[in-house]
């Protein structure tokens, strides 16, 4: 067993309040040891001697961090939607029913076509930081391609989402709900050797609350794990579904209310910011404090996809997030981080403590701020999963 060293580190974020009190669990010349691709010691640098390793890295005095858990995306699909995103930026609105386009691109392509754009992206992903890269099913909205999509991302990631519910197919336009029927069906029987979760768009434009708890909990009956997407377009009754049920996560929430907030802090459900979606459908951004101040536990995510957020990019995602939506460079951080493993019921990865995944980047500055203070800029200069260099 190949034991490794990484010495020197300037600051270590550990997640481990434990260290000093703080969420980000600071650790100032600091050393990590990695075993058989885990955390197997966390301290000062001082205490550490190179020549008790097979294997030893220098930090050289720059900020190491948790890997970031990408806990929300939609990379099985084909084309692009740039068209779209051009017309958006002149003044159109953003509506759920674009989707429908790239289903129809993503049903024309092969499975080496699907998998070579996962992979392109998922490469892009893992460069700037993303360890781990939670990926949904949508794209296709017939039993076949559903399983197809989902048996792909299988191949990518073990946090796999089942969303047939994404839209309405065309073919079903005028039966919604034998739509629904197929989802909670045959859809789902497809979907279940390659899910672990089942998600719903439950919003303006795609599913009631009355069909998404349906299929929600049709998905539950079978196994799998339940989450969703919640009040982006308008507010309606996506977060209450999602408490009652205990999904994992409700994501995007951006027309939050003051009962929904109260739902959500005594829940275990963690609200899922994404503020690509908002940047690329110049959607209004809202101000988060009223969710920390209820003491939620936030995840950010990137919610890759060809038609509202088309970036895998999670150093972006945290600058928009301090930037726009009143996140702390800590705060955002932790909840791209951390936040995002609680969102997938984690708790294996998002922090670098004793026992935990060996999955972690070393910055190429001094310091997280750096982050958000620099965006745009590629701050990753080395990216470990399970103790392994990727």
């Amino acid at each position: 067993m190949t034991r490794t060293l990484v010495s020197n580190i300037g600051l270590l974020v550990t997640n481990d309040p434990t260290q000093d009190g703080t969420p980000l669990g600071l650790i100032k010349d600091a050393a990590l040891v990695i075993d058989n691709g885990l955390i197997s010691w966390v301290g000062s640098n001082s205490q550490a001697t190179k020549s008790d390793f097979e294997n030893s890295i220098d930090a050289n005095g720059n900020c190491v961090i948790p890997g970031f858990v990408d806990s929300h995306s939609h990379i099985i699909f084909a084309g692009d939607r740039s068209e779209e995103f051009r017309a958006r930026m002149k003044g159109e609105q953003y509506s759920a029913g674009g989707i429908k386009s790239t289903v129809a691109l993503t049903r024309a392509a092969t499975n080496q076509e699907l998998l070579s754009n996962a992979h392109r992206i998922l490469a892009e992903a893992n460069s700037t930081g993303t360890t781990t890269l939670e990926i949904k099913s949508g794209y296709g909205l017939t039993v076949k391609d559903e399983a197809r999509s989902l048996e792909i991302a299988s191949s990518l990631t073990e946090e796999t989402t089942f969303l047939g519910a994404h839209v309405v197919p065309i073919e079903f336009q005028n039966d919604p709900d034998g739509y629904v029927d197929l989802v909670c069906g045959e859809m789902l029987d497809a979907a279940l050797p390659h899910a672990k979760w089942i998600d719903v768009f439950c919003d303006k434009g795609a599913f009631t609350p009355d069909q998404s708890r349906k299929i929600l909990k049709a998905g539950i009956a079978k196994g799998l794990k339940p989450r969703l997407h919640a009040n982006q377009l308008e507010a309606g009754a996506g977060i209450e579904i999602g408490v009652e049920l205990d999904a994992a996560s409700v994501d995007h929430i951006s027309h939050i209310s003051d009962n929904d907030i109260s739902l959500l802090s005594g829940s275990n459900t963690v609200a899922t910011i994404l503020p690509g979606a908002e940047f690329s459908t110049r959607s209004k951004y809202f101000d988060v404090r009223p969710l920390f101040d209820a003491k939620l536990n936030i995840a950010l995510a990137s919610d890759c996809n060809p038609g509202s957020s088309y970036t895998s990019n999670m150093q972006f995602i945290i600058a928009l997030a301090v930037r726009e939506f009143f996140f702390s460079p800590e705060q955002a951080l932790w909840s791209a981080t951390k936040g995002g493993a609680m969102a997938l019921r984690r708790n294996d990865i998002g922090f670098l403590a004793v026992g935990a995944s060996a999955d972690f980047s070393i910055l190429e500055t001094l310091s997280y701020i750096h982050l958000a203070y620099r965006p745009g800029v590629q701050l990753i200069e080395e990216v470990w999963r399970r103790g392994n260099r990727i």
